[in-house]
């Protein structure tokens, strides 16, 4: 017996044209962030749709993750560990035939050691700050490093890169000065190591334009259907619908409150319908408070008072009465109601919104655009 609380619909055909719109933006094929299972639409799937698609670069976040990455993509992958490896994890990883980030004096040391142990010239990504403050080596751990040119080739690096802090607000200063400290940092790599490839874009950074492409892109999120600037117009398909099972329809006889709190009363004749999917399948607890909405059919219905663990209660009175709401489905993902539009109305980012999405849900995958 199935206990999905729902159906979590991957559209695979638009998950392609996604990837089919970005290459049109770039010169060279992206890579493909798959971390997180996918953002949690299913890494496999996902992974084996965008080799067939063209991609042949792939970056997830763990030993794991790469390490169950490398059993289901074909051996020509390249499979990248955005977060490194930690002490110990070198030789597993040059093992599996995995590329590591390093991003610290120290793992960069551990990774040469261990290579001259293995008497081996296993690849490296080297990933620099420039600005985000988060992972890579400081601007002064990179000065020591080009001038100890030895230190760098001992890590055998294939490619260089960094992270943009503010790409999806394309005209915030800090874009530009990433870049402009980028350019530096990759000019010194390749007077160095002829032939290295860079990367700085992210899903975002690829719309900020040719300057910030470099050798290598890096979308994700754009791919799962995420437009890359914040309140623009839609640029990428929507690959995933969410649709919630009704449990019970409810015609109110008289007025009543809804919910936990009763925060929310209604007057009678009102018809609710309680469907299947709380917070604790990823449905944020505020989108009752936020004017959160689904669609019964093509009829928008919202939200009525505070979502609970297991349960969501809809007003549906504007909505044509179910025939058997046993059979009922309200849809709370989908074209009509993108990622971006659920995570402005609660405040949260758009990952949050699909990465929270929990495993009771059924997942579905098809070839044609909904």
């Amino acid at each position: 017996m199935s206990t999905a609380t729902g159906t979590l619909t991957i559209d695979l055909s638009a998950l392609r044209a996604n990837w089919n719109t970005l290459c049109s933006v770039l010169e060279q094929r992206p890579a493909a962030v798959i971390k997180a299972d996918a953002y949690g639409l299913g890494a496999e799937p996902v992974g084996q749709t965008l080799y067939r698609a063209g991609c042949q670069e792939f970056f997830l976040a763990t030993l794991e993750e790469a390490l169950t990455a490398r059993s289901f993509l074909p051996d020509d992958a390249v499979i990248y560990i955005l977060g490194g490896v930690r002490p110990g994890e070198e030789e597993e990883c040059i093992n599996a035939g995995l590329i590591p980030v390093l991003y610290s004096r120290a793992a960069m040391d551990r990774w040469a050691s261990v290579c001259r142990a293995l008497d081996v010239a296993s690849p490296s990504v080297i990933k620099v700050d420039t600005g985000m403050t988060r992972m890579g080596l400081s601007q002064e751990d990179w000065r020591d490093c080009v001038a100890q040119p030895e230190l760098l080739a001992g890590c055998h690096p294939v490619l260089v890169m960094s992270h943009l802090a503010c790409a999806d607000e394309p005209d915030h200063p800090m874009n530009r000065e990433q870049q402009q400290r980028f350019v530096a940092v990759a000019q010194s790599a390749r007077r160095l190591l002829p032939g290295i490839r860079c990367s700085l874009a992210n899903s975002s950074g690829i719309f900020l334009g040719a300057d910030w492409h470099f050798d290598l892109a890096r979308p994700g999120a754009s791919l799962f259907g995420f437009d890359p600037v914040a309140d623009g117009e839609p640029a990428m398909a929507a690959v995933v619908k969410l649709e919630l099972p009704v449990l019970q329809v409810r015609e109110l006889s008289h007025p009543a409150s809804i919910g936990y709190g009763g925060e929310t009363r209604l007057p009678a004749g009102r018809r609710l319908a309680v469907v299947a999917g709380g917070y604790a399948d990823g449905l944020n607890r505020t989108i009752g408070r936020e004017g959160g909405v689904g669609y019964l059919g093509n009829t928008r219905v919202p939200v009525i008072g505070r979502i609970s663990m297991d349960t969501t209660i809809f007003d549906i009175t504007e909505a044509a009465p179910p025939v058997s709401p046993e059979n009922t489905w309200i849809t709370v993902l989908d074209h009509r109601l993108r990622v971006a539009d659920v995570s402005r109305r609660i405040g949260a980012l758009g990952y949050e919104v699909l990465t929270s999405l929990a495993g009771r849900y059924r997942r579905v995958y098809r070839e044609v655009a909904q």
